[in-house]
This record gives structure tokens, sequence and C-alpha cells, in this order.
């Protein structure tokens, strides 16, 4: 069973120094961002379970870094602040946090909080890997048993790979796959080795979007996030169209 992995954000040496003490005694993975860009970076590139996410930040209020995980990712994130009003408290968790744990915190009350979250993450896994072997998005439907997917009733004609690629960005509709998870998951190579897959990937997204799209500059499916990855929009559940549609 893979362990658990932890992104925590926190600008404060001495705190960051506890909870990676606390996370590395129970065996959690994790990965520290000491200021906020660098924070929404590594959630896009490490794809943690869980986040714990300090809100006084040098250069990004935590509020802001709420947001914008939460445009692409449903993570739990468990903010942990120094901020004990209780208006900061309810602006995190309209934000969409999911707990908010006030410093100075116990360790026994930090692991408990993180433990629900995992449990969480847990069921939805769960939940997720028990459902139809079947999606649907819109006009796409996409039959994982039988190995077809089709667009307005008609089936598409797609190349393994292409094939691969679209069961990919569907079970993970909604969420931003970075060029080196996409590579990772379909071509099976470690991080040292996706620079060499890059354009290889790029044309197989070129090709399976004219497929998809009747018109590439306005895609419905499939969002580019240059220079980090793609995104299948998930119709039906509020996300907007895409901004970059190259």
């Amino acid at each position: 069973m893979n362990k658990p992995q932890i992104l925590f954000v926190e600008d404060d040496t001495a705190v960051g120094n506890l909870i990676a003490t606390t996370l590395e005694t129970q065996n959690y993975q994790f990965h520290r961002a000491k200021n906020g860009r660098q924070a929404v970076l590594d959630a896009l590139s490490y794809r943690p379970d869980v986040m714990l996410l300090d809100l006084g930040l040098p250069d990004l209020d935590g509020i802001d870094i709420i947001k914008k995980v939460r445009s692409w990712s449903n993570m739990p994130i468990i903010v942990v602040s120094a901020r004990s009003d209780d208006r900061d408290k309810v602006a995190a968790l309209d934000a969409g946090a999911d707990d908010y744990l006030t410093k100075p915190f116990s360790v026994d009350e930090l692991l408990a909080r993180l433990r629900v979250a995992l449990r969480r993450v847990r069921y939805d896994s769960q939940k997720t890997s028990g459902e139809a072997a079947h999606y649907e998005n819109g006009g796409l439907v996409i039959d994982y048993a039988a190995g077809c997917a089709y667009l307005d009733g008609q089936e598409l004609h797609l190349t393994p790979m292409e094939y691969k690629l679209l069961c990919l960005l569907s079970k993970n509709a909604g969420k931003v796959l970075t060029h080196n998870y996409i590579i990772g998951e379909v071509w099976g190579l470690t991080s040292s080795n996706v620079s060499a897959e890059l354009p290889s990937l790029r044309v197989f997204m070129a090709t399976l979007r004219k497929k998809l799209e009747a018109d590439p500059a306005h895609p419905r499916y499939i969002q580019t996030h240059i220079g980090v990855g793609y995104r299948m929009i998930q119709h039906g559940k509020g996300l907007d169209q895409p901004e970059n549609p190259q």
C-alpha cells in the first residue's frame, strides 16, 4: 500500500521543522513549500493526498492559494494558522478548506485531523474505483470495459496511445495533469526520462483533440495549461471553459 503524500506549506522555520519531524515519525511521505507560488506548483507536480497550509505566507495569502488549488483539485486542505478570528476561519472554509487548526497546536491534534482527511481520501478512492466502467461527459462516452469511446453517438477510431491518454484524462476529469505525470503513467517512465517523450506527448494530444474537438480553438473536452499539462473539462459540474486552448 502506498504511503500517503503530504504537502505542507509553512514559512516559519520552527513550525516547519516540527511538522516535518511529526510527519517523519509517522512514516508519511512529505514535501515542504515555503511560499505560496511554490505551494501551487508543488500541488500540481507532486499530486499530494493532503495539503497542510499556513495562511500567512510571504508572497501569497493562503486564502488565494486555497481558491487556486480548488479550481482543479478536491484534495483535502487543512489550514494551520495563527489567525484565530472566526472571520478568518469562515473565509478559509468558504474558500474551500476542509479543516482549520489554530496555532499553537498539539502534535496529537494535528495527526488526528490528518487521519480524518486521509480517511476521506481513501473513501473517495474506493468510491471511484468501485464506480462503473463507463464514463459520460457531455457527448463523450467511454466504455472502459469494452475499450471503446464514442462522441455524439459515433465511435471514435483511436490509436492505443490516444485511448490511453483519453482514459487517463477522463479518470482525473477536472484535474490538471502535468506532463511528467502523464508520461509517467502512460509511458511508464521515471521523472528523469520524461523530457525525451514530451514532443511525442504533444503530437498524440494534438491528434486526439482533432478527433474530439469540432473547433480546436475553442475546445469542449481537453484544456491545455501551457507549460504545465492538460485537463479534461468536466461538463455539468460548474467548470468554466478553458482560457488557453492551444
